[in-house]
């Protein structure tokens, strides 16, 4: 008979097999992990190494914490699950339950979301902050809650646009007359550039690094830390900081799905996903300190603009006059008491 080799005295193969249906089932198999009872998915635009994911990766991993392993949250980033404008559908339709969207994009479902992206209407944080922490967030969420999608926190912080080129540097307004610039599928955005003389031509992000490569487009515009973990320095050679547009990310979740969890659960996701937005937005105050100098280090040209040239040159023409018939007296009010008048 065959015979199991030990330390001690030799057992026989029956032995082992008796002793084994004499203990309890746990000692001798791996104890599996519990299943969670409710596993979502987060995707995001961003690449991996962009504050946005890995504030929300801690949230993630926060959440599986407190909620002690029912809600397992798999993060999806750099348009693993499609472009800005899919993954829009996607959460509407409950495909993706949570989401990164800039208020820029989310305008094309949400028209007063883009209304924070009016061009040169935030001269600073202190302005964006008082507003989107006070009665232009709060009017900003409502209207997304109206789409039954649920905003998981406070926004969080996409940064001050700024315009890249190939071709040639932007000084002034005057610049930019004719030049083909990649803008995301944002009607703001569009009438900005469209205003000030250029060639706006939307792209999805995931097609931005191609569509400057192959000369598709001359430029583009994106906060400094977008510039930076996309690499489109590779493909720029100047940057003018005009700081144009301000932008908002918002974690957006489909109503349904959000619904689906207990009301213990849905307090910590919102708990968590707050204290990452804080994070998120001290992420990004840091880099927008830090980024010149490291993008100067790869070969990435500055100009520095008077950006009240850009605002003049824009006042003279009907753009904040169209964008305040189309967001209404009370929302442009709301924008107004932070921003100053605007012309």
């Amino acid at each position: 008979m065959t015979q199991i080799k030990t330390t001690g005295p030799k057992i026989t193969r029956r032995q082992a097999l008796s002793v084994a249906a004499a203990l309890p089932l746990f000692t001798i198999l791996p104890q599996r992990a519990q299943a969670a009872e409710f596993t979502y998915k987060l995707a995001t635009g961003q690449d991996p190494s962009h504050p946005v994911n890995k504030r929300a990766q801690e949230a993630i991993d926060r959440i599986r914490t407190a909620t002690n392993g029912r809600l397992e949250i798999r993060l999806f980033p750099a348009n693993q699950l499609g472009s800005d404008t899919d993954l829009l559908s996607q959460v509407r339709n409950g495909g993706v339950e949570f989401f990164n969207q800039a208020s820029s994009v989310l305008s094309t479902l949400v028209p007063a979301a883009g209304i924070v992206n009016t061009g040169f209407a935030f001269n600073d944080y202190e302005q964006v902050w008082t507003a989107m922490d006070g009665a232009l967030g709060k009017y900003v969420r409502a209207q997304i809650d109206k789409v039954g999608l649920v905003t998981v926190s406070k926004p969080w912080d996409n940064g001050f646009r700024q315009i890249t080129t190939s071709s040639k540097p932007i000084n002034g307004p005057d610049d930019l007359r004719g030049l083909k610039l990649r803008v995301p599928s944002a009607p703001m955005l569009s009438t900005l550039f469209s205003a000030l003389g250029a060639s706006p031509t939307p792209i999805n992000f995931n097609e931005v690094y191609s569509a400057l490569q192959t000369k598709l487009v001359e430029g583009q515009e994106n906060p400094l830390a977008i510039i930076s973990t996309a690499r489109l320095y590779e493909v720029q050679k100047y940057c003018s900081l005009s700081n144009h547009v301000w932008d908002a990310y918002w974690i957006l979740g489909n109503r349904k799905a959000m619904d689906r969890l207990p009301k213990d659960i849905q307090e910590i996701v919102m708990r968590e996903f707050e204290k990452s937005a804080t994070d998120e937005r001290a992420d990004i105050a840091t880099l927008s300190k830090t980024l010149r100098a490291d993008l100067q280090a790869k070969g990435l040209q500055f100009v520095d603009v008077d950006k009240k040239a850009f605002k003049a040159a824009l006042g003279k023409t009907t753009f904040y006059k169209d964008w305040r018939g189309k967001f209404g007296e009370e929302a442009w009010k709301l924008l107004e008491d932070n921003a100053g008048t605007l012309a």
